[in-house]
């Protein structure tokens, strides 16, 4: 979803989702390790992005949902975009990147990724498995690798790629009444389009990394 003309954070709001915030015990560390080993049945939201790109080939991406261990619960390690980027210039979203033919898998792609975007080093980082994947407006097939992230650590941004780089508590993006459906007209004429929106404080969460976090909480909640 790149080069909108609009500013989504004045979009109007179509619907808040209506579901409980999970409950705590299904945020720690020890229940997710167990979720991701013995996985349920569940459902993937299928987003609309996908169907704003007119190509038929995805490359590929992964990016990498860290969940920071704070004394004060979980957190989720976000980054914002640098404004020089091409695509998603200034936007909230995970450290990622494209797959190089050197990754010898997708968890490979997103702790290289992360390392060269924001300087975190794998050996502070757990993985705990992937969710589906994820298909963006601008032709990309993400895979989101959910990790543990163990402090403490010392970050160097690369500001090429990121602006600046935060925590949100994982509690707050796993409660189904913080996720806003927000929509646009397509300036070609072509419809609607919606997409999830999840702000927090000053940042405005949405797109593609809103919509990994809306699988992530389904995942949690099945």
């Amino acid at each position: 979803m790149s080069k909108l003309i609009f500013d989504p954070e004045i979009l109007p709001i179509l619907s808040v989702a209506s579901e409980e915030p999970l409950p705590h015990v299904r945020l720690t560390p020890d229940h997710l390790k167990q979720r991701f080993a013995q996985a349920p049945v569940w459902t993937p939201e299928i987003q609309m992005e996908e169907s704003l790109f007119k190509d038929l080939s995805f490359r590929p991406a992964s990016v990498l949902i860290p969940l920071v261990l704070r004394e004060s619960g979980l957190t989720v390690l976000l980054t914002q975009r640098a404004t020089s980027l091409n695509h998603h210039a200034g936007q909230i979203s995970f450290p990622g990147g494209r797959f190089e033919t050197s990754d010898v898998n997708p968890i490979e792609t997103a702790l290289r990724e992360t390392e060269e975007e924001i300087g975190l080093s794998r050996k502070h980082i757990d993985i705990l498995g992937n969710l589906p994947e994820y298909k963006t407006g601008t032709g990309y097939l993400v895979t989101p690798v959910v990790s543990l992230v163990h402090p403490p650590f010392d970050l160097i941004t690369d500001p090429a790629e990121v602006a600046a780089v935060f925590e949100v508590p994982l509690a707050y993006l796993m409660n189904g009444q913080h996720h806003q459906r927000r929509v646009f007209q397509m300036p070609d004429g072509s419809g609607q389009r919606s997409f999830y929106a999840m702000p927090y404080e000053q940042h405005f969460i949405w797109g593609a990394t809103a919509g990994m976090l809306r699988n992530l909480f389904h995942f949690l909640r099945a």
